[in-house]
């Protein structure tokens, strides 16, 4: 039996939504003929032939020997209004799992076949209904996990990167057509871009030179424009970080040693039950995580069990899994009991958290000091509870990663104090990276240095660029499209001639090419379309 390929034009069907119990289901189909095939198992076959396209029909779906499985909804869709540019209906059914999976089954034994993962969405490229970029938007837009999350998926989906790609291929198109016709310049009149007088005008000096000399010279005749569309693509480069940040999210930790209130933070945090809280060390035995919405970042939040050398096994086990977790964390909160200050078992984890062996290859993670419990110790009662703050920056300043003075935030995690400013310390620290606050020393116990931030002011991009790039596929591209720019501007600034100049502003016309899906290849197509789920 030949395996099904995406480039097969067989009519298809897959659920289109989960296979649960629910009120209503719906099953999609799509392909050359697929109308006809449902004819033959739907109760009123002439109604649904003769329907036209974006109308509902009523009736019955049958099984091939007429048994009635379900009263059904069929929504018809005629080539080449619909989501695959095919003829499609869309059945919609009662939510049994029983009534679902019997009703594709039919499919099946009537002439379907079982989608691929994202071939109705592949068919949708193919047929001209959505470039690459749309594509790959709609399984960002199904797993979006926060509305901020959405709202960046669905600007991808309605066609803003796709136009800002195009508009900077087209400048690049232009400037590389302007480049191969010196290339090709023969002395005729009217040549685009090269003066009557077979005089080429240099750009950077504004004289003007014979086309040979300037061909000879590596003098970009639309160097303006190059120079341009790579700043345009650098600062569509720099907005991939945030993007994967609001697509992906982000790992927070929540560690410390035990009984800091690790786990009344993560309960405060996630705003219910959920971790265990006594006054015994050593309660949390595991991590306990749960998924946030950090002012619209999605956060993995986990509280983690107090690191230290348990005397029960099982216990230990925790600690062990703990410490992994800390490690793959993107930001670290790391807990101060304010009740009892700062200790030399703090000192410790900090130290041991900051040394190199923990991190491996890996950048360490920004660290926010949480000074918790404190409506029962108050921030400005540090030194009189033992905790020298030269203590804690030595314990940075002697692995070179942290500024004299880290930020430390006061909170408590009882009454709710300092929640809002650690919400957005923690956002504007992941938003940030390397260049944030955590990372310039400033001192966040003072709630007024980040509460005159507006926690609504949205990330703003840099440059031109209203919309960013979120896949790899894609940063990988724009990433080789600025290295090639970057070669072309070398070349002509050392006077290469532009026979080798050209190549490189065409391997940037064609990365951004790929990045639409102008030029692609089939193997390309299939490995990321098959990240799609069954039925979309």
């Amino acid at each position: 039996m030949n395996r099904p390929s995406y480039g097969s034009n067989d009519p298809i069907a897959a659920h289109a939504t989960p296979l649960a119990e629910s009120a209503l289901a719906v099953i999609r189909t799509a392909g050359p003929g697929c109308i006809d095939l449902l004819a033959n198992l739907f109760s009123r076959p002439k109604a649904l032939l003769s329907a036209p396209g974006n109308t509902i029909v009523h009736g019955w779906i049958q099984n091939s020997q007429g048994e009635k499985i379900d009263e059904v909804l069929l929504s018809v869709f005629r080539s080449p209004r619909s989501y695959t540019g095919e003829d499609a209906v869309d059945i919609s059914c009662h939510g049994g799992i029983a009534i679902a999976r019997s009703i594709l089954q039919s499919l099946f034994d009537g002439g379907f076949r079982q989608a691929l993962p994202g071939e109705f969405t592949f068919r949708a490229f193919m047929n001209g209904k959505l470039d690459l970029t749309r594509s790959e938007s709609v399984v960002e837009l199904i797993e979006a996990k926060t509305d901020e999350s959405r709202r960046h998926a669905l600007g991808r989906l309605s066609g803003v990167l796709e136009t800002e790609i195009r508009a900077i291929k087209e400048a690049l198109v232009h400037a590389l057509a302007a480049t191969e016709l010196f290339l090709d310049y023969s002395e005729d009149d009217g040549v685009s871009g090269i003066a009557e007088d077979g005089l080429v005008l240099n750009d950077q000096s504004g004289t003007k030179l014979p086309a040979a000399i300037a061909e000879a010279a590596g003098i970009m005749p639309d160097r303006l424009r190059v120079e341009q569309a790579l700043k345009d693509l650098e600062a569509l480069a720099a907005t991939y970080r945030i993007e994967k940040l609001y697509r992906d999210g982000a790992l927070v930790a929540i560690a410390g040693r035990p009984n800091a209130g690790k786990s009344s933070l993560f309960n405060r945090l996630i705003k219910e039950e959920r971790s265990i809280v006594t006054d015994i060390p050593g309660t949390t035995r595991d991590y306990i995580e749960a998924w946030i919405s950090l002012e619209g970042i999605p956060v993995r939040l986990v509280d983690t069990a107090g690191l230290r050398q348990a005397e029960d096994p099982i216990e230990q086990i925790g600690v062990e899994r703990s410490k992994s977790i800390v490690q793959a964390a993107d930001l670290i909160l790391f807990i101060i009991d304010g009740k009892t200050g700062f200790q030399d078992s703090d000192w410790h984890l900090l130290k041991e958290y900051q040394g190199r062996e923990l991190w491996k290859d890996r950048q360490i993670p920004p660290i926010l000091v949480i000074w918790n419990k404190s409506d029962i110790a108050p921030y400005h009662t540090i030194e009189t509870a033992g905790f020298q703050q030269l203590s804690i920056a030595g314990v940075f300043t002697e692995f070179h990663s942290f500024p004299a003075n880290p930020p430390i935030l006061a909170v408590s995690a009882k009454t709710g104090f300092g929640i809002p400013e650690l919400a957005l310390a923690m956002r504007t620290i992941l938003e940030g990276g390397p260049g944030s606050i955590i990372s310039e020393g400033v001192n966040m116990s003072d709630a007024k240095s980040v509460s005159g931030h507006s926690s609504a002011t949205p990330w703003a991009y840099p440059g031109k660029v209203s919309v960013g790039i979120a896949s790899e596929r894609q940063k990988a591209l724009v990433d080789q499209a600025i290295a090639s720019l970057k070669e072309a501007l070398y070349l002509a600034d050392h006077h290469a001639p532009l026979d080798l100049i050209a190549p490189e502003l065409r391997e940037a016309v064609e990365s951004l090419g790929e990045i639409t899906g102008e030029v692609t290849t089939a193997e390309i197509l299939e490995t990321m379309f098959s990240r799609f789920c069954v039925g979309k």
